[in-house]
């Protein structure tokens, strides 16, 4: 709160309602406060200006018994989600402060208290979130020593630990989930992690945290999260930092919602041994999730696997492609799945016919949990439910034991089902207040105030008739507005013609409004019943919505199983359009590839036919050397090696004629060129820090990707430090590695380390014109083709001459 505010705030002449405000606005400082007056949010003082600037709406004031009006801005409460998911997209937090008393019975100053407040990683509203797409919000307590993480989806209900012993490691998993908000406790600020650093390059939300909530006895306030905790059978959880960073976020999240969060159903580690663990340059380099010039998905394996129909079944294939297994036994059983989608078209078809018709069950729960739920996401929910039969009786027209066990444990939820449709009306309006949600028939007390409304319809009619007839007066109406009720209007041409029992409410510019003893009483049994009938609905659908949530483990565990046929049969589909095939899962260490293929590069390049490579690499040949022109297809071959294994870890078809993959643990790459001039950081030394942290964290079962090391510094100095590196990766590490260099001289390994194989890509070269082929085959490069790369650029003529009569000289001296 600036000084001047505290002046106001202090004034003794401040109007009761602004001192309201205030007393609020006290507890929220950081939060802009959303003020219900009738039917508006307000906002006012800074709050007010800083909304105004930021969605655009006009600024306004109100009296608040100082000299000076109150800045006010101000957005309806109907379409508050709208306003609401555009300054969370600004970064701001929101504390909704609603009306808790009746204005019609309250005595004085409506009683006024913030019900929720909404972040950046909390919020619920579909207007926010992005269908396909997470949204986290991490929290990170800083012992001293090691980094506690602990990341919450709110809207899904996913929950992930992690244990981390480096900066360096923290900023790969802050990468990798891309929280929307962040909370940290105060002593992170004196580690080698720069809190400030992320806000700045990812513009998320960063909060500090009061020491309050890291006292370690506040973990009793939530029997929810020791029994979260319970179910992990891991240390990992009864590390006092790791407990602190779990309570802290959830904590957060409880308080700011004030309701616990019962759709969260597990904790899962980041590390999970079941999967292959990726880090953010790998996740780069290989343009899994985002494309790197804009981080578009656009030109991303993702974009090329993405046939689902649903939300949950899009994020669930991104967890698929950035969380590989490394169980065979587990990818053997997705191939199986697959399969079983892949051989059957017709029936694939009809199964997203289906898929098509579920909304986002995932969220929807969640929303129902955190009672936010309107009756369009019950309606959602039924009509989810209402093409669960239908999905199994695809299931077992595949003819596949494995299809039929998934039809067997989809649950229909058939009780939810049948209560919400003869429930709630099919087309709710999004208003919860207004009425019209329950179907006739549901509830006597509805029925009956009903029939009082639509019969008070008849009894207005029947009044207006009956003293028209009564008085002459043919133009006299009944009129209602929701400020002075049911009124009689009459004309002023009438006017002398007003009976002596109509009294006078009301005067207009050409005609004036009267009530009677008779019509009071009529209006007061119409306003009654119409009142009451709004409030009952609501009850009744929060009885609904009520029983629903006890089927909130159920809708979860729904969810996910859909989420899981989305995805497979995605990748169904993905391959018979693109002519992949199923990889052997081998135990030879070696990884055979006929015919492979870039999945996206094949997809660019339609003009021309893409150019497939063979790929053989194993324990006896386990580093190549690849040498060829810049432009010619190295970083592309070596690329989409590294997709294919990875999509055969995923369970996936992949793009080649045939393959056989043996395990690996991990794939690191090292990739392209940039600097980091946030941290400091030149092109060399980024490039030197990740082959430094793939060398510290590769095994013999890795799979390694390197890309023109030691090209940032001199000649001789790159090439001493490639050398080493691939004499250190021979001797030491002993993983599958691809090295892609300029220094024909590495070739010269081939006869040195028993390991080492050469390959090139193939060059037509004709009259000084060159040609590249794609194609790798053993060998090594007499030459760079530099040049020839710089004319098909553009360059001018002038300088490519000169380029090659400088060349010709170097090359006589050498």
């Amino acid at each position: 709160m600036t000084k001047n505010q505290n002046e106001i705030r202090n004034n003794e002449n401040l109007s009761p309602l602004m001192r309201q405000y205030f007393d609020i606005k006290d507890d929220y400082i950081d939060a802009i406060l959303f003020f219900r007056v009738g039917d508006f949010y307000e906002t006012f003082f800074e709050d007010a200006k800083i909304v105004s600037k930021t969605l655009n709406l006009v600024l306004t004031g109100k009296e608040c018994g100082l000299e000076e009006r109150a800045p006010m801005c101000g957005v309806p409460y109907h379409a508050v989600d709208t306003y609401l998911s555009r300054l969370i997209k600004h970064g701001f937090k929101v504390a909704i402060a609603e009306q808790v008393e009746d204005p019609k019975v309250a005595k004085g100053l409506v009683k006024r208290e913030v019900k929720r407040v909404v972040t950046p990683g909390t919020v619920l509203s579909s207007e926010y979130l992005e269908d396909k797409s997470n949204n986290y919000i991490m929290s990170i307590f800083y012992d001293g020593i090691k980094y506690n993480v602990s990341i919450i989806d709110f809207s899904t209900g996913e929950f992930y630990i992690s244990l981390l012993d480096s900066a360096k490691k923290l900023y790969d998993i802050v990468d990798k989930y891309r929280p929307s908000e962040i909370l940290y406790n105060n002593f992170l600020n004196f580690s080698k992690f720069n809190i400030d650093e992320i806000k700045n390059k990812y513009y998320v939300s960063i909060t500090m945290l009061d020491e309050s909530l890291y006292d370690k006895k506040r973990i009793k306030e939530s029997d929810y999260l020791n029994k979260l905790i319970k179910k992990v059978d891991n240390d990992i959880v009864k590390i006092d930092g790791m407990i602190l960073s779990m309570m802290s976020l959830y904590l957060y999240i409880r308080d700011y919602q004030q309701k616990d969060l019962t759709h969260i159903e597990n904790i899962s580690l980041v590390e999970d041994r079941s999967y292959m663990y990726l880090d953010s340059a790998t996740i780069k380099n290989l343009e899994l999730i985002e494309n790197i010039q804009d981080r578009d998905n656009k030109g991303t394996i993702f974009s090329i696997l993405d046939k689902t129909k649903t939300a949950m079944g899009g994020r669930m294939l991104k967890h698929m492609i950035e969380s590989p297994l490394i169980v065979k036994e587990d990818i053997i059983n997705r191939q199986n799945i697959i399969k079983s989608f892949y051989n059957s078209y017709k029936d694939l078809e009809e199964l997203f016919i289906n898929l098509s018709a579920i909304y986002d069950l995932e969220r929807i729960n969640a929303r129902i949990n955190m009672k936010s739920a309107n009756a369009k996401d019950l309606v959602a929910l039924k009509n989810s439910l209402h093409v669960i039969p239908s999905i199994k009786v695809v299931l077992k027209s595949f003819n596949s034991e494995y299809t039929d066990k998934l039809a067997s444990e989809i649950d229909s939820i058939k009780e939810i089902y049948d209560l919400i449709d003869k429930s709630i009306v099919d087309d709710p309006p999004y208003l919860m207040h207004d009425g019209k949600i329950i179907k006739d028939g549901f509830n006597e007390e509805i029925d009956r105030l009903r029939r009082a409304k639509d019969e008070g319809q008849n009894w207005i009619a029947e009044l207006e008739e009956k003293e028209k007839n009564k008085t002459g007066i043919k133009n006299l109406k009944i009129k209602y507005s929701r400020v002075t009720g049911y009124l009689f209007e009459i004309t002023n041409a009438y006017k002398g013609e007003v009976p002596d029992y109509f009294i006078r409410k009301q005067t207009l510019a050409s005609a004036e409004r009267y009530a009677t003893d008779e019509l009071n009483k009529l209006a007061e049994t119409i306003l009654s019943a119409e009142d009451r009938l709004k409030v009952l609905e609501y009850e009744v659908f929060q009885s609904i919505r009520d029983k629903v949530i006890v089927s909130s483990n159920r809708i979860n565990k729904l969810s996910h199983d859909i989420s899981m046929i989305d995805a497979f049969a995605s990748l169904a589909k993905t391959a018979l359009e693109n002519h992949y095939v199923c990889p052997e899962i081998n135990e030879n260490s070696e990884i055979i590839i006929k015919d492979g293929r870039h999945p996206v590069i094949e997809k660019i390049v339609v003009e021309e036919n893409f150019v497939s490579n063979d790929t053989i690499i194993n324990n006896d040949k386990f580093i190549h050397i690849i040498t060829g022109p810049n432009m010619a297809g190295k970083s592309t071959y070596m690329r989409q090696v590294a997709i294919i294994v990875l999509m055969a870890h995923m369970g996936s078809f992949v793009p080649a004629s045939s393959a056989s993959v043996c395990l690996v643990d991990r794939i690191f790459t090292r990739v392209g060129a940039s600097d980091d001039l946030s941290r400091g950081r030149s092109t060399f030394m980024v490039e030197m820090t990740e082959v430094a942290n793939i060398i510290n964290d590769a095994t013999n079962k890795s799979l390694v990707i390197l890309d023109e090391i030691g090209r940032g510094t001199s000649t001789y100095d790159g090439m001493s430090i490639a050398w080493s590196v691939i004499e250190y990766i021979y001797n030491k590490i002993k993983c599958k590695t691809f090295f892609a260099t300029h220094y024909h001289e590495l070739t010269e390994l081939k006869g040195k380390i028993q390991g080492v194989e050469n390959y090139t890509v193939a060059v037509d070269e004709e009259d000084g014109e060159v040609k590249f082929l794609r194609k790798i085959e053993k060998g090594n490069a007499t030459k760079s083709y530099g040049i020839a790369v710089a004319k098909l650029a553009g360059l001018p003529n002038e300088i490519i001459n000169r380029a090659n009569e400088i060349l010709k000289e170097l090359e006589e001296k050498e």
